[in-house]
């Protein structure tokens, strides 16, 4: 098993996961996935889940006026 996995979510990377004791710290690529910077994940796949629901929330988020 490898200690570490880039994460990309529609060609677009999202961070790396850094396997530690606890599980799987969350480092950000860019500014959009910052919110799960430092964030502890199960499994390098959970992590990619939750990068991916993150896209999806911002891109599908109604425009405010």
């Amino acid at each position: 098993m490898s200690d570490s996995y880039i994460i990309e979510v529609s060609s677009e990377p999202a961070g790396i996961v850094v396997r530690d004791k606890a599980g799987f710290r969350f480092f950000a690529a860019t500014h959009r996935f910052n919110p799960l910077e430092g964030r502890l994940f199960r499994s390098a796949r959970e992590a990619e889940r939750v990068a991916r629901e993150l896209m999806t929330s911002k891109t599908t988020a109604p425009a405010t006026t």
